[in-house]
């Protein structure tokens, strides 16, 4: 596995989200707390990016991570997609640690 820095924590507002590019693959971000989640930006419906904006991920309420081409909604917390055109399939993640206010990734290459 490789690890990359991301960002630091506080680069992610606290119930927000940021896309970021790692060695070729478009990453989103989702901060809650000192946790933060990653997934690759890519439906599981079609394989488009999920932000309309760039690094908007999630519904106006940061409930749900929001595809922006079909309205489908993922859990934050494990990419489950819960309505939309993918029900049942879900985001592909992306492992992450936070050490020291840093996020990490980890990719398998």
């Amino acid at each position: 596995m490789t690890e990359h820095t991301l960002c630091r924590l506080d680069d992610i507002a606290d119930g927000g989200s940021a896309g970021f590019e790692v060695a070729g693959k478009s990453v989103m971000a989702i901060r809650q707390g000192d946790q933060v989640y990653a997934y690759v930006n890519s439906c599981p419906h079609v394989g488009t990016p999920l932000d309309m904006w760039p690094g908007r991920f999630l519904t106006r309420d940061g409930e749900y991570i929001l595809c922006a081409t079909h309205g489908a909604l993922f859990r934050i917390e494990d990419g489950h997609c819960v309505a939309g055109p993918c029900v049942g399939r879900g985001l592909t993640p992306v492992e992450t640690r936070v050490e020291n206010d840093v996020v990490n990734i980890y990719k398998t290459d």
